[in-house]
């Protein structure tokens, strides 16, 4: 099998169920963000050493990688379509939100803005939250002209959420603690 099929050379794609769009369409502009930031996320993982005693953390955000994929295949499927994927749903969310509320009560708590540093690790989860931040307002704005699953947002934004406190924790655990920001200087 060849990687390249030449069915894009005009510019279009094909979508799960059928149809084909402009590459420049807010729906493969939303799900190729979330393409970017899964490879973000693959990033992090190549930076974050192991051994770092945060063994279970690496292997969460490798199941969220997966996630992602889930999340991509969600946005490439019209819901009026025929196709069956797998969606999105609200124990997703909550996952997040178990795993942040977990991962939050190992900090301390936040007095000031934290700027994006730290460990390569730590930084290249940043680096992935703001990616994130972009793949959320390209849901909205996808959602904006049609419907999607109201759960890839605010599994996005919950995502955004775990990444920052995933970042902080990277930075405690090695020894480097938040960089704050205490304004102008």
């Amino acid at each position: 099998m060849k990687i390249y099929t030449k069915t894009g050379d005009s510019g279009t794609t094909g979508l799960f169920g059928g149809g084909r769009i402009s590459k420049s369409h807010p729906r493969i502009e939303a799900y190729g963000t979330v393409d970017e930031l899964n490879a973000s996320l693959g990033l992090a993982l190549a930076l974050w050493p192991e051994g770092s005693g945060l063994e279970d953390l690496r292997a969460y955000l490798t199941d969220l990688q997966k996630q992602l994929f889930v999340v991509g295949a969600d946005l490439a499927t019209p819901l009026d379509s025929s196709a069956e994927v797998p969606r999105i749903s609200g124990a997703d969310v909550a996952s997040l939100e178990e795993q942040i509320d977990r991962i939050q009560d190992t900090l301390k708590p936040l007095r000031a803005f934290v700027l994006p540093a730290g460990s390569s690790a730590a930084a290249a989860l940043h680096v992935a939250r703001t990616v994130c931040r972009r793949a959320e307002r390209r849901v909205v704005e996808l959602a904006d002209a049609e419907p999607v699953t109201r759960e890839v947002t605010v599994f996005l934004n919950r995502l955004a959420d775990l990444l920052f406190v995933l970042a902080r924790r990277v930075n405690h655990v090695d020894g480097r603690g938040d960089t704050l920001w205490s304004g102008r200087k």
